[in-house]
């Protein structure tokens, strides 16, 4: 896999949207010049089984045609593919892939597994657009572009229905461009075709983060690059790698599922209030098991037999 594109391919555009990323990903469309040369594509997060009517959306909002990629599809300039349902979507020598492979921060698909592999791929000329949402999906990835050189793009928190991935970009990387959404269209027609400052680049740990996301064969245990962390993953249960990044601390269980800080705290959160009520339905269930045998027992008139109930 190359680290970037030939000379005279175009830039790539990749966009990370959550909770509120419709309204956002609307207004980026109908900003986007016609014929801009560059794909754009898209990932928001989706529940698992949702259906996806998000092309459709796109393609009326702005000038840009906008579909679900298939599997293996070449990427095209001046066209939107928005990653289908229950797929995380990635970059591979100029085509796309659609894999099933382990959720990240929750979701499938997510967004670093995408910034990542256009980071890796196209280096420079990939552009990083995060939008709407809440928690931090989409700033490793974030990370990972500005580390190899390209440009960087949050939505202004303040325009923002949820802030909470704008601004965890924010909390670790000086990113290039602040603005609303309705201003990043305009301003992608004005940066595809400029290369960044090359001068930004830096080493990363994007090949084991590719194969974990693209459902490759996993490489070897001295490959991992995170020290454990003495957690277990609240997916699968499995040990959990902590891994440094750019001052951004991640986690990776042995079997890929990855998470933020703010998306594990949220899903040990969600795990321990399932326990929780799982103890409090328990007890009740036994509390009544018991009330039932103490009548039986008084019924047939075995004292002793209710008193212990």
């Amino acid at each position: 896999m190359e680290d970037g594109p030939a000379g005279g391919d175009p830039d790539l555009v990749v966009v990370g949207a959550s909770a509120g990323g419709v309204t956002a990903l609307r207004a980026l469309a109908a900003g986007i010049p016609p014929g801009l040369r560059a794909p754009v594509l898209v990932v928001l997060h989706l529940p698992v089984g949702a259906r996806s009517a998000l092309p459709q959306i796109l393609t009326r909002a702005g000038h840009l045609p906008a579909g679900h990629p298939r599997d293996g599809e070449e990427l095209r300039p001046g066209q939107i593919f928005v990653a289908p349902p229950d797929h995380h979507l990635s970059v591979v020598d100029g085509r796309m892939r659609l894999t099933h492979g382990p959720e990240e921060n929750g979701h499938r698909p997510a967004i670093d597994p995408l910034f990542r592999s256009a980071a890796r791929c196209y280096g420079a000329r990939a552009i990083g657009v995060v939008l709407s949402g809440t928690l931090d999906d989409g700033a490793a990835g974030q990370i990972e572009i500005a580390a190899r050189g390209g440009r960087t793009i949050v939505q202004d928190p303040a325009d923002a229905i949820y802030a909470g991935m704008p601004l965890s970009v924010l909390q670790y990387l000086r990113v290039d461009h602040v603005v609303p959404a309705v201003e990043i269209g305009p301003l992608l027609g004005r940066l595809v075709g400029t290369m960044a400052d090359p001068a930004r680049l830096s080493t990363s740990s994007l090949p084991r983060e590719e194969w974990l996301a693209m459902d490759d064969p996993f490489p070897d245990d001295d490959d991992l690059h995170g020290a454990p962390a003495g957690i277990g993953c609240p997916q699968c249960g499995g040990s959990v790698d902590a891994i440094d990044e750019g001052g951004l601390l991640r986690y990776r269980c042995r079997i890929g599922h990855a998470w933020s800080p703010g998306s594990l705290l949220a899903k040990q959160r969600e795990a321990m209030e399932a326990a929780l009520w799982l103890a409090v339905r328990t007890l009740e269930d036994r509390a009544e098991v018991c009330r039932r045998s103490e009548r039986a027992a008084l019924e047939r008139g075995n004292a002793w037999v209710a008193e212990r109930y």
